[in-house]
């Protein structure tokens, strides 16, 4: 499935695009909300792991404004409530991710992002 907490570990991995080439940007998707178990600790552990602008930039192209700009020093409740529900909460069921430098798509569907690339596209 497609979350922000796998998202934020793609990069575009076509021959020669080796700049700009995160986080991929959405295009057309179609969302779905789904509960999931708020678990603080895995959360806290994660955290260290995130590109935390990219993250940032990515929730908002899906229209979620509930991250800070810039990562807090204090872990309180509401935050790590509203990072559960991006990272963890938010699927992406339809739709593609864009390379921002080679515009190479990588299509969603059902849930499932397609990564493979074509035999020229890779280095």
């Amino acid at each position: 499935m497609v979350r922000l907490i796998t998202h934020n570990l793609l990069a575009c991995h076509v021959k020669n695009c080796t700049s700009n080439n995160f986080p991929l940007q959405f295009k057309d998707v179609q969302l779905e909300i789904r509960e999931a178990e708020f678990n603080p600790e895995f959360l806290k552990g994660f955290l260290p792991k995130i590109e935390w602008k990219a993250l940032v930039d990515s929730a908002r192209q899906l229209g979620n404004t509930s991250l800070p700009n810039e990562q807090p020093e204090m872990l309180d409740d509401d935050f790590l409530k509203n990072l559960h529900h991006v990272l963890l909460e938010i699927h992406v069921e339809e739709g593609a991710m864009v390379c921002p430098n080679c515009k190479h798509e990588y299509p969603i569907s059902s849930g499932i992002p397609n990564m493979l690339l074509a035999e020229h596209e890779i280095a």
